[in-house]
């Protein structure tokens, strides 16, 4: 499945009913350009820059609201802030330790392996979350700087 872009996406909302007030439709398209899983406190920082008076409140709702609709995915890592991607298609993450950054991974080899075990046990797989733990490039380097 290929990754939708915020035209694509907002023309099915449209096609399907969906009301798109402005801080929806701001709030989809800086995550469908973003590809740095932000928590919903920094999608308002960044959304507040075009939409000065939009409120967090709103943000978490359109948020939740475009979890619901499958546009978007919430990622959660224990820290108690989630993290959105404007990725709505299956794929894996490799995520550092040290600094929390996330980076999509295209990962078609994970269904190939998967569904061949998921039919011998009757099993229907509606979705998956593939994730690698370890430590950033960047992380690295400042490590290697520090001894």
């Amino acid at each position: 499945m290929q990754r939708m872009g915020f035209e694509e996406t907002i023309a099915e909302l449209r096609a399907n009913g969906v009301r798109l007030t402005p801080q929806r439709q701001w709030i989809l398209r800086y995550l469908k350009e973003t590809h740095s899983h932000p928590t919903a406190e920094q999608v308002h920082h960044e959304v507040s820059k075009a939409l000065g008076g939009i409120s967090l409140a709103t943000v978490y709702n359109t948020l939740h609201t475009l979890t619901k609709m499958g546009v978007i995915r919430e990622l959660s890592y224990g820290d108690g802030s989630s993290r959105f991607d404007g990725n709505e298609t299956e794929h894996a993450h490799l995520v550092c330790d040290q600094c929390g950054t996330v980076i999509d991974i295209e990962s078609p080899e994970v269904e190939q392996i998967l569904s061949p075990e998921a039919t011998r046990n009757g099993f229907n797989i509606r979705a998956y979350r593939l994730e690698f733990y370890g430590v950033c490039e960047d992380c690295q380097k400042e490590q290697a700087v520090e001894n």
